[in-house]
């Protein structure tokens, strides 16, 4: 007997990530045991949360239109279809990016009481901002970490550029702290060209840090909880056709995507070793994905992905394929030990 009935699975965003989060849960959607549970598919987007399909057990996914579509209660998480109100029991939370991976949709359902299946509120926030994770993960001493330069706009920009300028290697990577599916990342090779890729940064947000680049092997491996504790699934190395795996070499086909990764036994032990731990260390719930650089003195923590691709082209659903499970059995194990 399934502990949840009638899942509510949100998609949308409020960020640049939107396209990619539909995608993905329309795929997370259309794979749910639909011998266990009733679907509703939210597309939830700048506080307007509408209803766009549902199925329930056994039955055809119904489509609503535009101009028709329910809209969600905020007030009990409820919506109301032909006179019936529906009151869902779970949510199965797809929006990358603000504010599924920002913890404020988290913190949203934490106050109603409604179970959900990514991390906490807290742990959403904290792990979202690249600064703020990659600090937590060198407290920990699990992975080390590259040397970094932290810019807040409009305190300290020219002090943080020449300091990047100064203290770290290039060719540097600059981020948005609070971005995702490589939004708003430049690679710069020499120091003149840094100020403007901190300025395209900051279309994303108000802080960046910029990174020392570590050469090496990208890997990446996912974790989650199966009833008996903390698993990973196989690692993926990413081969970027690209400088390095942006936008387009994520959702274009601009990369190869080796599952499993062709590594010596130790590296694949060791990397899901680190996962697991870091998995438990930050207090991590629901799947979750973390990236590595795989270097001559040993794996380099990139980021943490609180809620990975679903798309049919992302590399989650690939490692679940090769470690030989069912998505659809997957995702049940997902739902009923969150």
């Amino acid at each position: 007997m399934a502990k949840y009935q009638t899942i509510a699975v949100i998609y949308g965003s409020d960020s640049s990530e939107s396209e990619v989060s539909c995608r993905s849960g329309e795929f997370v959607a259309s794979r749910l045991d639909q011998n266990l549970y009733n679907v509703y598919e939210i597309y939830a987007r700048f506080g307007k949360w509408s209803l766009v399909a549902c199925r329930n057990k056994n039955s055809m996914r119904v489509t609503f239109p535009e101009m028709a579509q329910p809209q969600v209660d905020k007030s009990d998480f409820s919506v109301t279809v032909l006179g019936e109100k529906i009151k869902f029991d779970f949510a199965y939370i797809v929006q990358h990016g603000r504010p599924g991976e920002t913890g404020q949709i988290e913190g949203y359902f934490e106050m109603i009481g409604v179970p959900f299946s990514t991390c906490s509120s807290y742990v959403s926030t904290m792990v979202f901002d690249k600064f703020s994770c990659k600090n937590q993960i060198r407290y920990s001493g699990l992975v080390r970490c590259a040397p970094d330069v932290f810019i807040r706009q409009g305190f300290n920009e020219e002090e943080g550029i020449q300091k990047a300028i100064a203290e770290l290697q290039f060719p540097v990577f600059v981020k948005p702290t609070q971005s995702g599916s490589s939004y708003g990342i430049t690679r710069v090779t020499e120091p003149a060209k840094l100020a403007e890729a901190v300025r395209v940064a900051f279309r994303e947000g108000d802080s960046v840090i910029i990174e020392q680049g570590v050469q090496g092997r990208e890997l990446t491996c996912a974790a989650y909880k199966d009833g008996n504790g903390v698993s990973t699934l196989p690692l993926i190395e990413i081969i970027s056709e690209n400088e390095y795996f942006d936008y387009d070499a994520k959702y274009n086909g601009h990369s190869q995507e080796v599952c499993p990764a062709v590594v010596p036994d130790h590296v694949r032990d060791e990397i899901q070793d680190i996962t697991a731990r870091l998995y438990s260390y930050l207090g991590c719930s629901g799947l979750v994905r973390i990236d590595y650089i795989y270097s001559e003195d040993g794996p380099y923590f990139l980021e943490v992905n609180t809620i990975p691709g679903m798309t049919s082209a992302s590399l989650v659903p690939r490692m679940i394929s090769a470690a030989g499970m069912d998505i659809t059995a997957f995702l049940t194990t997902i739902i009923e030990n969150s």
